[in-house]
């Protein structure tokens, strides 16, 4: 049996990775596609921690621009990324895995408090440690939540999740030039501005040298091939 190149994974997926060709909300076939590829991956031993965006339901941002406090709008935000983990943890439990919610709002009548010393734990144990609600603070992505609890629990590898191979120089669903990235550094995707995370995600992983993975959510098998060592989408380090 091959060998596991990742123990522990910190692993982002967008909201929209929930809707499907919906585009909005919650595709049950969806999320238990997402649910089965997750289960399979934990099967391997590998300790996930799972952090979900909330675009799939609400988008601060763009409320901000129609005049709603973006503040508030940030706020609505990380309640909708709530709304997705305890999706995600619902469809996994039904593949008999165990789970945790934990939350960076206090939200204690529906999901545990954030703790790093009991997230780390429970990825010991092999559950599923699933991190809501961003932050806790406005003005930050949870591509930045993501890197933030990859730093804090020790994973060994951020993997972005996407719906493209990996790194490009623009858009590859608009542009049909765009040039593919097979590897790349944190600075070199800062300066030329490749928006595959926000600036502050990067400078973290760049500080405390978590390497991060860009992949297409839609290449079956890709999760487990790369926890095995596969080379596949895009590597910044």
């Amino acid at each position: 049996m091959p060998q596991l190149k990742y123990n522990r994974i910190l692993l982002k997926l967008s909201g929209e990775a929930l809707a499907g060709n919906n585009g909005y909300g919650i595709d049950p076939d969806v999320l238990g596609q997402q649910a089965d590829s997750i289960a399979e991956l934990s099967h391997t031993g590998v300790q996930i921690g799972l952090v979900i965006g909330g675009g799939n339901i609400f988008r601060g941002a763009k409320l901000a621009k129609v005049g709603i406090n973006h503040v508030t709008g940030d706020h609505m935000g990380m309640l909708a990324t709530v709304i997705n983990a305890l999706s995600m943890q619902d469809a996994l439990e039904n593949r008999n895995l165990k789970t945790r919610v934990m939350s960076a709002i206090q939200i204690s009548q529906i999901c545990e408090d954030y703790s790093r010393r009991r997230a780390i734990r429970d990825l010991e144990q092999g559950r599923v440690t699933l991190f809501a609600a961003g932050t806790g603070n406005p003005f930050f992505t949870t591509d930045s939540a993501a890197s933030l609890r990859a730093i804090e629990i020790g994973a060994k590898l951020l993997i972005k999740a996407t719906n493209v191979d990996g790194v490009y120089s623009t858009n590859p669903h608009k542009d049909s030039s765009a040039k593919f990235y097979p590897s790349l550094s944190y600075d070199q995707a800062l300066q030329e501005n490749l928006e595959v995370m926000d600036a502050t995600a990067l400078v973290l992983c760049r500080d405390h040298k978590l390497p991060i993975r860009i992949l297409n959510i839609r290449n079956s098998g890709a999760l487990m091939r790369l926890v095995y060592g596969a080379d596949i989408g895009s590597l910044i380090q």
